[in-house]
């Protein structure tokens, strides 16, 4: 480690070890193992709610999780798209740090392999029901492309560790749209079997790029791709055929996941459980019942915000008719920045107005700057929670560590070394979190509470198609996040002592964990 002896520097390091009254403090006020659910929007970005400075969208139930927790100001997803920040999430341990962890195909192989020991197996040893519901975009199956969809797909989300799954067979915007319970297409008649490809169409069957006229709710946008088979009116990426009484309507997808979920709180109010919700808004093709269609100004994605918070509200009214609410502790947070444009012409760029998904900050989904990966994060957990707005630096890597220490797991589990307890921090008590969080898009990022630094990268600086700040550049760039929270000042020059620094600690995380398989 270099050792640079400049005040600058050591307020980095100053605050990292909270003292042990702040532990024993967060350990005091839990008597018992609490309900757990952790609602995981899509693509939400920080400037989208209104507890975070939205005006153009109200989401009241969200802003009542908020106003009766913390809500963290300085909270961050591992990784700048989904399946790497998923994968983060369960396991604990940086994406980045595995090979086939990038945005998955809705055909890809389960990425989180059944030998790994994860949050919800953790959970399930502490005695908790585990379900997974919604969004999944880890893929499913053993092998790539060799999916039976017509059976029993496995391994899969029991395998591991959720005793119950209702999810989405990939995600959104690709085939086979579809939902799987318990690893089995819903609804499927066994007259009509699935077939799909992610190589060439099926012989007969439209495609949105040859048959536009069949392409009655959403277009796509030019040269995104999203204009191979058409399900309910909206093309997608990927082919398929047969499986049409188990096709999902888009318009549905957030009443019938909700449903499942509400249905397993139900089901499991006398004992310890765990909820992973996953939601499929704000995640494109966006099509939002018609019940929220013109609730804002700003089209489909804004309405799909007000689907979002509705979902949340059901979450808030099962738990509370179960008589847990006061026993749940729940997370609400995102998967990753946002994206305006991201394959469909849904109006989202036309009626934006001035409304800022990504808040005060620059970049969004896919991008190295700041907007890529902090996230809303909100933890309510009543009367264990000191109430109020944190600046706390968290990263979402920290789920496994902080819910073990939560639920009084043993301490000899094998939770990675990325994962860290920050349950003081969680419960409002710690105001400062972790001494600094790494981040991924094309390139990493270490970012600490003053400072953040972005490794070189020769890719391309902006994405045309999604009207994206990639903040790839072929240099060092630090920025001083007190003062440049828009990252327009790449202040590297004028600290290389900063930049050997996190560039040093960087290469530090980097290095662990070389030579470990998938």
């Amino acid at each position: 480690m270099i050792r640079i002896s400049i005040p600058s520097i050591l307020t980095i390091s100053a605050g990292f070890a909270l003292p042990a009254t702040a532990q024993n403090s967060a350990c005091e006020t839990l008597n018992e193992k609490p309900n757990i659910v952790l609602i995981y929007a899509d693509d939400i970005g920080y400037g989208d709610l209104s507890c975070y400075g939205a005006e153009r969208v109200q989401t009241p139930h969200v802003d009542a999780l908020a106003a009766n927790g913390v809500c963290f100001r300085n909270a961050h997803s591992t990784a700048a798209t989904s399946t790497p920040s998923r994968y983060g999430l369960l396991t604990g341990e940086y994406p980045w740090r595995r090979k086939g962890t990038q945005v998955a195909a809705g055909d890809a192989a389960l990425i989180i392999k059944p030998n790994r020991y994860t949050v919800p197996k953790m959970l399930k040893e502490a005695g908790y029901t585990t379900a997974a519901v919604g969004k999944w975009h880890l893929g499913i199956g053993e092998i790539t492309g060799e999916q039976d969809w017509n059976g029993h797909l496995t391994p899969g989300p029991r395998e591991i560790g959720f005793d119950y799954s209702y999810i989405m067979a990939a995600t959104g915007d690709r085939v086979p749209c579809v939902y799987l319970e318990n690893q089995r297409v819903v609804n499927l008649d066994p007259t009509d079997p699935i077939s799909v490809s992610y190589l060439k169409n099926f012989p007969g069957e439209p495609t949105g790029k040859d048959n536009p006229e069949l392409l009655t709710k959403l277009k796509p946008s030019p040269n995104h791709g999203h204009d191979q088979s058409i399900v309910n009116g909206i093309s997608r990426i990927g082919y398929m055929k047969g499986g049409r009484a188990a096709l999902w309507e888009d318009e549905s997808i957030a009443d019938s996941i909700t449903a499942h979920a509400v249905q397993f709180i139900e089901r499991n109010k006398e004992k310890p459980f765990f909820l992973y919700f996953g939601t499929n808004d704000i995640h494109v093709p966006r099509f939002p019942h018609e019940r929220f269609r013109g609730k804002t100004e700003m089209g489909h994605r804004g309405d799909a915000i007000v689907q979002f918070d509705w979902s949340v509200g059901e979450i808030v009214r099962a738990l509370k008719e179960a008589g847990v609410f006061e026993s749940t502790l729940i997370i609400l947070t995102s998967d990753n920045g946002p994206v305006v444009d991201d394959g469909y012409m849904d109006e989202a760029v036309e009626k934006l107005m001035d409304h800022k998904p990504w808040g005060p900050f620059r970049g969004g989904k896919y991008s190295t700057f700041e907007a890529g990966t902090r996230i809303p994060f909100i933890v309510h957990f009543p009367g264990k929670v000191k109430n109020g707005v944190s600046d706390a630096l968290l990263s979402q890597i920290d789920l496994f560590a902080t819910l073990a220490a939560l639920t009084g797991a043993n301490e000899n589990l094998p939770i990675p070394e990325d994962s860290r307890n920050q349950l003081p921090a969680w419960l409002g008590i710690d105001p400062l979190g972790r001494e600094y969080v790494i981040g991924a898009a094309s390139s990493l990022t270490i970012l600490t509470r003053d400072w953040k630094y972005i490794e070189p990268n020769n890719g391309r600086p902006y994405n045309k198609l999604t009207n994206t700040e990639l903040g790839n550049r072929p240099v060092d760039q630090l920025y001083d996040m007190r003062s440049d929270r828009g990252e327009y000042d790449n202040v590297a020059e004028q600290n290389s002592l900063m930049v050997r620094f996190l560039k040093q600690l960087l290469e530090e995380e980097k290095s662990k964990g070389i030579g470990l398989e998938l």
